[in-house]
Formats: structure tokens, C-alpha cells, sequence
């Protein structure tokens, strides 16, 4: 990386006091720009904000350093208001790659959504889900009765995925994690690992009367029917994290969590 003092930063917060109080005193700090301008974005708030800001610059190739002003920032640093140039200077860089979620509706409309975390499918009614799913073109699980399913990277593993039981993915493992949402048939079934660049199609059996929803991080689609998920290799998002915390470690850790 460059100089950090010769490159352009912006810093951007969450709706909060609290990250709002933190992004006012590094503005007067250190100098900074308009979003659009930066090379670096500082971003301040949880890991819900962190995900807000990643979606806001798909394309734009910046790097993005999160300092945490929220609760959980599995995603964030440490909130330090001193030596921010030294820090982006020693700062380790991760690459990561959404997933592209196509799906089409019961009417044949089709939408697009791109995922940091995950694609997930749940059931909109009382009745459980009837998914088949198909793995590059071939019918895996001719039919999954749960409350829904979902296609995890790396990076969302440690999110919903883990929540759902599903296996935690160190980052830079070129695999996805499928994960079933309380399934209950076949009962034993856990999910299954995936090579990263599988097309993943899901098929809602009996849409009418058994209606699912799928979500793409935090975009929604009512009532589908299908939806395909694959890695979009041409997307790249840049996070920066301090040596000594950075993803992979938190990710190592966060299994060994008693």
C-alpha cells in the first residue's frame, strides 16, 4: 500500500451517537473527503453497517478499514483514535467475492442481488418449504421439507450460517457452505460443502400453497420459485484489517468458542 497520508479517506458512520460522536472527532483529526473520492473508507459502526457500506461500493475497487462502534464487529477493528496512518500502513488486506443471487417469482419476473454474507431461502406461511435442489445441473436432494436453506461464503459463515448450525469456512477456503434452516426431511440431512465456483439452483416445490421468500443480504424477493446462486468472481471488495486481528484468526477463534 501506498503512504497512507498520500491517500484520500473518507469517513463514514452508522446512524448512531455513538458512531456518530467517533466520526466527527477523526474528521477534525485527520483530513478527509467525500466517499466517492477516496481511496480508503473508514468506516465506523457494526458489522450490519459494514455490510451497508460493502454494498455501497460493489465496483468501486476501494479498500475499506472498520473500526467497531457497534456491537458484535466481527467484521470491524478496534476503535483507536490515535495512529490511524500508522495502523492502514501495517494493515492487512482481504479480498472477498459476493454471491450473485437470480432468482425468478410464481409471475416469471426475474430479479438480480449480489450477497456478502449469504442467499437465503425461508418459508413466507405455516407450512414448511418444499425445496429440490440441483448442484451444476444435477438434481442432489430430489426434495427438502424445512423451514428454508442458505448458501453461505467464507466471510458469512461465522453469520445466519453458524446460527443454522452450519460449518464455519475459513476465509480463502474455495469452498460455500449449503445449510439447511431446520430441516425436516430427510431429518439427518446437515448440509454440504460446495466447490466455490458451483451453481447452485434451488426449486420451490408446491410455490402456490408453500410460498418462500429469498434474500440476497438485504435484499428480499417474495414469492419465488427459483433462484440460482453462483460466486461472482468479477467483484472484488477490499477490507483492511490490523495484523493482530485480523479475518482468518477470527475466524480460527470463533471455532474453538466453548
Amino acid at each position: 500500500m501506498a503512504d497512507p497520508r498520500e491517500l484520500p479517506l473518507a469517513f463514514v458512520h452508522a446512524e448512531t451517537e455513538e458512531a456518530e460522536a467517533a466520526a466527527k472527532r477523526l474528521k477534525n483529526l485527520y483530513p478527509n473527503v467525500h466517499p466517492k473520492d477516496a481511496e480508503i473508507i473508514i468506516a465506523l459502526g457494526g458489522d450490519g453497517f459494514m455490510l451497508e457500506t460493502l454494498h455501497e461500493q460493489f465496483g468501486d475497487g476501494v479498500s475499506i478499514f472498520g473500526m467497531n462502534r457497534g456491537t458484535i464487529g466481527f467484521l470491524m477493528n478496534a476503535y483507536r483514535e490515535d495512529a490511524l496512518y500508522e495502523r492502514l500502513a501495517r494493515s492487512e488486506r482481504v479480498t472477498l467475492h459476493p454471491l450473485k443471487m437470480e432468482a425468478k417469482t410464481t409471475d416469471g419476473s426475474p430479479s438480480q442481488a449480489l450477497a456478502i454474507n449469504e442467499v437465503a431461502l425461508f418459508r413466507q406461511s405455516r407450512q414448511a418449504a418444499k425445496l429440490r435442489i440441483r448442484i451444476d445441473g444435477v438434481i442432489r436432494l430430489e426434495e427438502l421439507v424445512c423451514d428454508g436453506a442458505l448458501v453461505a461464503t467464507p466471510a458469512g459463515s461465522t453469520a445466519y450460517n453458524l446460527s443454522a448450525h452450519g460449518p464455519i469456512l475459513p476465509l480463502g477456503t474455495p469452498l460455500l457452505a449449503l445449510t439447511p434452516i431446520s430441516a425436516f426431511r430427510p431429518r439427518r440431512w446437515r448440509g454440504a460443502l460446495l466447490p466455490q465456483k458451483a451453481d447452485v439452483e434451488i426449486e420451490v416445490l408446491e410455490s402456490s400453497k408453500r410460498p418462500v421468500s429469498a434474500t440476497a443480504d438485504f435484499t428480499e424477493i417474495r414469492d419465488v420459485n427459483m433462484v440460482r446462486v453462483r460466486e461472482d468472481r468479477k467483484t472484488e471488495l477490499h477490507l483492511l484489517f490490523d495484523p493482530e486481528h485480523n479475518l482468518e484468526e477470527r475466524i480460527l477463534k470463533e471455532q474453538f468458542i466453548p
